[in-house]
């Protein structure tokens, strides 16, 4: 069940990498509680799609401005704080059961965090009127890899000792979901899942001007 899923992503631990349910940000963190309310929202996100969800849709790594705050791949902070429903996206799309928390420290963003990435894949959702909850989003190495150097506000590229951790989780969300397809966000995902010998469908990645293109691709693929 989803909990011991996400009791078993808790327990990864490696140098520039944070762990956004079993770590406390101390710098960017509103509190010692992050941590927690990560966990208790991932786990939500995941309870109301494992054993609805037909799709699984695979980018890379989690990022500062997105899952390391909100808890859940693809997915901003500024969506689950309602602050992005002038694009027609609301927390309800997450996940209905759980009162939304914000883990970042308000000075920082006021209104949340907000990945471009995120509120691509979710306004696609929400334009195509397609169930959010037949859909799983998630990265092939699950955790936030970041620039020592410049903090945990930064993103980097997984090595390929990271993505073997990450593998095992990914196989593990596979066997949990039992999902009719998977579809890999961009070259790298792709390359993950080809590695693994698992078949999957390719579109673009959203990033860097290919938000039309992924939105074509992934509606042929769903529709």
């Amino acid at each position: 069940m989803p909990e011991a899923f996400v009791a078993a992503l808790t327990r990864y631990r490696a140098a520039a990498v944070f762990n956004p349910w079993g770590e406390r940000d101390p710098e960017h963190d509103l509190n010692g509680r992050g941590a927690q309310v990560r966990r208790r929202q991932l786990q939500s996100y995941l309870q109301e799609r494992i054993g609805v969800a037909e799709t699984l849709l695979l980018a890379e790594a989690i990022g500062y401005q997105g899952g390391h705050f909100s808890g859940i791949p693809m997915t901003s902070e500024r969506l689950l704080l309602g602050a992005l429903q002038h694009k027609g996206l609301a927390a309800e799309m997450v996940f209905r059961d759980l009162q939304p928390q914000r883990t970042s420290r308000p000075e920082l963003r006021p209104a949340g965090f907000t990945e471009p990435t995120a509120t691509i894949v979710w306004g696609f959702l929400a334009e195509q009127r397609i169930d959010p909850r037949s859909v799983v989003l998630w990265n092939a190495f699950p955790w936030h890899p970041f620039q020592p150097k410049k903090g945990l506000l930064s993103n980097r590229t997984p090595t390929d000792a990271e993505l073997g951790a990450g593998h095992q989780v990914l196989r593990e969300l596979l066997e949990l979901g039992q999902f009719r397809q998977l579809v890999a966000v961009g070259e790298k995902s792709a390359a993950q899942l080809a590695q693994l010998g698992i078949a999957a469908h390719k579109v673009r990645h959203p990033a860097n001007g290919g938000a039309g293109k992924f939105r074509s691709q992934l509606l042929a693929i769903l529709k």
